[in-house]
């Protein structure tokens, strides 16, 4: 195992753009983000929402007893730096931690991480953590570049794994201040993690056979090489936006992408929808032609449909996904009324 965990080093610090150690937990990647709320707020936490994930951050904080408050903006919207700056502003010393999801894959919005955290910078003892869970190795992330403090994933996005592992990486600046919290719990221990980690161990059961086949999903993308991954997945990215829009045209419908340009993730893309047509009718329709998107997640879930183009997915299936959805969409009638209300989804 020691040996498996030693191969799995440079790789993954190649996807982080790290040169620190990249952790591996058995769990989804929300125990991560339970970690970053855990080990990395001694007084209170800014959680950055635009969409269903950024409050997970926040929902974390508060079962876990931990002080938080959250900056929301119109979901589809991005985080920006200027409104970051002026809360932090408002009350200096008031947070010592910051969360934001950078690929929120409730909206498809990439968020301007890198802008964001030399904000955060720019402000005594505020630590950075960032959900990076259908970002890490769907497009560039710069881990040290970037001056972040604590940045997660999990395998079933864009690594293309089955579900079952978490990986993060921490900062010394965020290793020092998990050292100094005496009840950051006991499995999500970043400082267990860390010296774990560096001795190529696990600080739990690990699920062996998922470190067997992540060491042979790694070997599989960097013989496609980081760059051309990533640039498919902006082309494919690029090509549904072309999609929506040509639908729109030709339809003389409402169909567009969700995220301003400018700020839009290359793994997923969320598409909103007109009023008659149901986001649950259309994925409905599509399983039963086989083909697997999902509806808008939470408060959108009848508004939009988001469509996956991360990982091992080909632009040759993306034309396949794309013609069908289109033909389940002529075929829609209107959808009947639903309550937006909540935050809830599936």
């Amino acid at each position: 195992m020691s040996d498996v965990l030693a191969s799995l080093d440079q790789p993954l610090r190649l996807i982080f753009g790290a040169d620190r150690p990249v952790y591996i937990s058995t769990s989804s990647a929300t125990g991560f983000m339970e970690a970053a709320i855990r080990n990395l707020s001694r007084r209170r936490v800014l959680c950055l929402v635009g969409g269903a994930f950024g409050a997970r951050f926040h929902a974390i904080a508060e079962r876990c007893g931990v002080p938080a408050d959250r900056l929301d903006v119109t979901w589809g919207q991005p985080n920006t730096p200027d409104v970051l700056r002026d809360t932090l502003n408002e009350v200096p010393g008031r947070y010592d931690l910051v969360t934001v999801v950078h690929s929120e894959t409730s909206t498809g919005v990439l968020n301007p991480v890198a802008e964001l955290s030399e904000v955060v910078s720019e402000f005594e003892d505020v630590l950075l953590a960032v959900d990076g869970v259908t970002s890490v190795g769907g497009t560039r992330v710069e881990f040290e570049a970037w001056g972040l403090d604590f940045l997660l994933t999990g395998s079933q996005k864009a690594l293309a794994l089955p579900p079952g592992l978490a990986f993060a990486v921490a900062s010394e600046e965020a290793l020092s201040r998990a050292r100094s919290i005496p009840n950051r719990g006991y499995y999500f221990d970043l400082v267990e993690f860390d010296r774990r980690a560096r001795e190529f161990s696990t600080t739990n059961t690990p699920a062996v056979s998922l470190f067997y086949a992540l060491q042979c999903q790694l070997e599989r993308i960097f013989e496609e090489g980081l760059e051309e991954r990533f640039s498919r997945h902006e082309r494919m990215a690029r090509r549904t936006a072309a999609w929506a829009a040509n639908l729109a045209a030709t339809t003389g419908r409402h169909f567009d992408v969700l995220a301003p340009v400018g700020y839009r993730s290359p793994t997923v893309t969320a598409v909103s929808l007109p009023e008659d047509v149901s986001g649950t009718a259309i994925v409905g329709g599509l399983a039963s032609k086989g083909i697997t998107i999902a509806p808008g997640y939470g408060k959108l879930k009848e508004q939009v449909i988001r469509i996956g183009h991360m990982g091992d997915h080909t632009e040759a299936e993306l034309e396949v996904v794309l013609e069908a959805t289109a033909e389940v969409v002529e075929a829609t009638g209107r959808r009947p009324v639903v309550n937006l209300a909540s935050d809830g989804g599936s």
